[in-house]
């Protein structure tokens, strides 16, 4: 997959929380707000002026990026680079508890 979803190491990053997922983001020079998305949202194909990363905390997000399927669930981000074309829906009953993180300039 072109856009690699990365995950959550407890061996390397300790207990998965917002607070240190949020600090791992900071570190990587993003920008972090919380979201929660209830179960049926979706968004539909768009694009950003800006390089995003989508993490989740919780629930399990479907990203599709640039045509690639990828389910993000607890601990897993993936960065959506600026221009890409991507859509993002919320699957399953559970909402997602999402960090969303914006490139600073």
């Amino acid at each position: 997959m072109g856009h690699l979803v990365r995950h959550w190491d407890p061996e390397t990053d300790g207990d998965l929380t917002e607070k240190a997922l949020r600090r791992k983001l900071e570190a990587e020079g993003y920008s972090v707000s919380l979201y929660v998305y209830s179960p049926g949202t979706h968004f539909p194909e768009h694009t950003h002026g800006v390089d995003k990363i989508d993490a989740v905390l919780s629930g399990q997000f479907e990203l599709i990026v640039s045509g690639e399927r990828a389910v993000l669930g607890p601990g897993d981000w993936i960065a959506v680079p600026r221009g890409v074309r991507h859509t993002a829906t919320v699957l399953g009953d559970e909402p997602v508890v999402s960090l969303d993180a914006v490139k600073n300039r």
